[in-house]
């Protein structure tokens, strides 16, 4: 009597429209439950004896042909114009030499996308930590479409700098999901005074600049595509 040997693994296999074999037309079959079932032929299958492919990779193949189709709706904020939409500035005054040149650059960005002069309002706070709570009073006022919120941690020989730069993250990110309006955090938080000047209109460019981008498209986006 012969002895039953296991039969060879089925492997799954992604492709793109390959042909089996020449008696296959363009289906393909796997093994689903312990049946066969007739797919399209963004599938195929081989013998071998490794057993079966990683079913993550199968997952993903699948996926990124559901979602490279026509029928997904992609949406994003526009970059293009500003004019109409109203922004404020919340900005600490602490390390002021390094806030002004970062609010400096937010208004300058605004301009050049068209953004009024008189949709901007200018609100001084004395430090990054109290950010925060001005932010979502702005946000709940209903009068702005965003809230940039600007100012400069720079690290001292005290563990001060790392509560003050927690709490601000913190604080803005609050004030964003209780207020409903994007607040855009826009506070350095640098090694040194060199890094921060560095990185408000130094080397390293104006991060005010590109907080007010940030702000403009995150803006478009809740007018246009999220009420």
């Amino acid at each position: 009597m012969k002895s039953l040997a296991s039969p060879p693994c089925l492997r799954l296999i992604p492709t793109a429209h390959r042909q089996l074999n020449s008696r296959q037309s363009s289906s393909a079959c796997y093994i689903h439950g312990g049946s066969s079932v007739n797919k399209s032929n963004n599938l195929s299958f081989s013998s071998s004896t490794s057993g079966f492919a990683s079913p993550l990779a199968v997952e993903k193949e699948l996926r990124s042909s559901f979602v490279q189709t026509a029928a997904v709706r992609h949406v994003t904020g526009s970059l293009i114009r500003g004019e109409g939409l109203r922004f404020a500035i919340v900005v600490a005054r602490f390390n002021e030499v390094v806030t002004k040149l970062l609010l400096e650059g937010a208004i300058e960005t605004f301009k050049k996308y068209s953004v009024r002069e008189e949709d901007i309002e200018v609100i001084w706070v004395p430090g990054s930590f109290e950010i925060g709570v001005v932010a979502q009073n702005l946000g709940k006022s209903g009068k702005f479409h965003a809230v940039l919120c600007i100012g400069a941690v720079i690290r001292g020989d005290t563990t001060h700098y790392d509560a003050v730069a927690n709490s601000a993250a913190s604080g803005v990110l609050s004030a964003s999901i209780n207020s409903g309006v994007p607040c855009i955090f826009g506070v350095l938080t640098c090694e040194d005074m060199d890094q921060a000047l560095n990185r408000s209109g130094g080397k390293a460019g104006n991060k005010g600049s590109e907080t007010a981008l940030t702000a403009l498209e995150m803006a478009s986006l809740f007018e246009h595509h999220l009420k």
